[in-house]
């Protein structure tokens, strides 16, 4: 099966690339003669069969930023400002936030329950289920963040068992091993409140604020996937109604009293 999946989308591939090559490939095709034309150097002499067009790049903006991107650095410049020597961090983007943070910060502690065979610079990992966070003792961290991580807990998607009560089982937890004073900073999908399973659950902004009832508010902000902005001060209800796929994600800072 999987081999009969791996040609169907080689072949959708094939006929992708055709058809970009017929709507975008004027510009491709002059560039590639100019190339051969005025190109002196042996190995680098064009092959057709090394080729590799790129018929559409050139027609984009210099990058795309996205909901993954403001949340990675809301978190990651909160983080700077307070002047973080440990953090810890459930579940985020390796490839993002982790990578952002552990530039600054000497010490950084990840938690997943996936494994992770890889050593990254400044970080350290532990493979626990942050339902729990068993191995870590009540009130002895400062700092700790979880982006775009805990709506999937409970389940299944990555291996975790299913447990409908998952997330509110971690909300818990983070709130438990905090110190006083202690921050926090989550981002989850908001909006009109349901499940896609087994992607992951969408909040209203109000449940996560209630579920963290050991802490107060710092601040609340937004990010949807195609604004390419991060919406400060304002309120919590303002996207209740709202369908949106999981791509608006709601940004909150915590401080345990």
């Amino acid at each position: 099966m999987k081999r009969v999946i791996r040609i169907i989308e080689k072949g959708i591939d094939k006929f992708e690339l055709w058809v970009k090559s017929i709507i975008y490939g004027k510009a491709y095709r002059q560039n590639k003669k100019k190339y051969i034309a005025m190109n002196k150097r042996p190995n680098f002499m064009y092959h057709r069969s090394l080729a590799k067009p790129c018929y559409t790049d050139r027609y984009h903006s210099a990058g795309r930023l996205g909901a993954y991107f403001w949340q990675d650095l809301w978190a990651a410049q909160h983080l700077c400002k307070d002047n973080v020597k440990k953090h810890y961090d459930i579940g985020s983007r390796i490839d993002g936030f982790i990578a952002h943070v552990s530039s600054f910060i000497p010490e950084v502690v990840l938690i997943d329950v996936r494994p992770l065979n890889k050593k990254i610079p400044n970080v350290t990992f532990e493979c626990m289920d942050a339902t729990k966070l068993e191995n870590m003792e009540d009130n002895s961290i400062s700092s700790i963040s979880s982006l775009c991580a805990l709506e999937h807990f409970g389940l299944g998607r990555y291996g975790d068992e299913v447990n409908p009560e998952g997330c509110f089982e971690a909300f818990d937890a983070i709130q438990r091993v905090l110190k006083e004073g202690g921050k926090a900073y989550i981002a989850v999908p908001i909006g009109k409140e349901h499940i896609e399973f087994d992607a992951h659950r969408i909040f209203y902004a109000s449940t996560i604020i209630d579920s963290f009832s050991q802490m107060d508010l710092v601040e609340f902000a937004t990010v949807h996937d195609l604004e390419d902005y991060i919406e400060y001060d304002i309120d919590i209800h303002k996207y209740d109604e709202e369908y949106n796929d999981g791509l608006r994600f709601g940004l909150f800072e915590f401080v345990k009293r």
